[in-house]
């Protein structure tokens, strides 16, 4: 249940802009179909789903459709480490090695905590050997992230790691609390917060209700894309980014982040914490993605898929996902938005589109 557009100082008619905008974006194929949700002030204010969830086989995106996050995920799998920072388990320049002995193997002792949150570790190629029918087996993950050489030295070179982060953080986590990573992940952040449509290893019963992936006529990596339609790919625990939400979820994340860790009474991080995770630690040319990034402990800053507040971009933070999705919340405006889509473009046509609807959601504020 979403509350009154004046409830939280935004226009109603601005608010049915960015509606038209989503509408239109379906319309025109941008993608077959896609969700959207908006908070402010830890309050919903937008809720819609339209569109295919398979465009060949003609299913509409329902209320509960579930989409593939990618790299949306990531900020889950740092929420973890973040909640484990905060009860004094671990520190952000602890070596990885210090609670996971074997990943000192192959000269990674020297790689930091921090190092691994901020894509400096060294480390950014999933290894070859790790294919995506292995993502199931976390023996075998864990053996191929002890195996891995870097290909820089530990905080040498800023470049982003697009599988490696997850699986790192999530062993990080089992060794220092003991839980698998799925069930802390439930236990801690989407089950307190009633994120009930979020999953990092998604139950076989529910396949049912994940939309479809497409390729779009731009994109250049079509196989990742029927990759990332195997069930056997959604079932695994694959944290950095083979996540599957609803826009809503994502939204709620991102409204308590927005509201300094607490949500409808739901504590889930101290706003301290908060503070610390979401101020910048490296900034310039990311050498995986060939782009200027900024990047916090775990988190995106500023991205121009998030729009611009029109004063300091820095102090809004969230994360994309490859080719489809963002999700971001923006402290100085109260707002938290996730949009996600299941169609798969290039840069140059992705970007624009989620840049144009967070625009419009940032323009309904009074």
């Amino acid at each position: 249940m979403v509350v009154a557009a004046d409830a939280v100082q935004m226009d109603p008619q601005a608010l049915d802009r960015v509606e038209d905008l989503f509408r239109e974006q379906i319309a025109r194929g941008s993608h077959p179909g896609a969700v959207l949700a908006v908070y402010r002030h830890g309050q919903p204010v937008l809720d819609l789903h339209g569109g295919m969830a398979d465009a060949e086989a003609g299913k509409t995106v329902a209320s509960d459709t579930m989409f593939v996050l990618y790299s949306s995920t990531k900020p889950l799998a740092a929420a973890c480490v973040h909640i484990l920072w905060e009860r004094g388990k671990l520190d952000w320049d602890d070596p990885v090695a210090k609670h996971w002995p074997g990943f000192a193997k192959n000269g990674k002792e020297a790689v930091t905590l921090r190092h691994v949150l901020t894509h400096r570790g060294g480390f950014p190629e999933t290894p070859p050997k790790l294919t995506w029918d292995k993502w199931q087996d976390w023996d075998a993950v864990v053996q191929a992230m002890e195996d891995i050489k870097p290909e820089y030295p530990a905080g040498a070179v800023f470049a982003y790691h697009p599988r490696n982060f997850g699986w790192v953080l999530a062993e990080l986590v089992r060794r220092v609390d003991g839980r698998p990573f799925r069930d802390f992940l439930q236990e801690e952040v989407t089950g307190p917060l009633g994120m009930h449509d979020t999953f990092v290893g998604l139950p076989p019963s529910l396949e049912d209700r994940v939309s479809k992936e497409h390729a779009m006529e731009d994109c250049d990596r079509p196989s990742q894309v029927s990759m990332y339609n195997r069930p056997e790919v959604h079932q695994a625990v694959q944290p950095a980014g083979g996540g599957i939400a609803t826009a809503r979820d994502l939204a709620r994340f991102y409204a308590m982040m927005e509201r300094g860790g607490t949500l409808d009474g739901i504590r889930v991080l101290a706003p301290e914490t908060v503070a610390e995770v979401t101020q910048l630690q490296v900034e310039g040319l990311d050498l995986t993605n060939e782009r200027h990034s900024r990047r916090s402990l775990g988190l995106s800053l500023g991205d121009p898929r998030m729009g611009s507040s029109g004063t300091d971009d820095i102090r809004t933070f969230g994360h994309g996902g490859a080719g489809t999705s963002v999700g971001w919340a923006d402290p100085d405006s109260g707002l938290a938005m996730a949009y996600i889509t299941n169609g798969f473009r290039d840069d140059s046509t992705n970007y624009p589109r989620l840049a144009a609807m967070s625009q419009a959601v940032r323009d309904a504020c009074r």
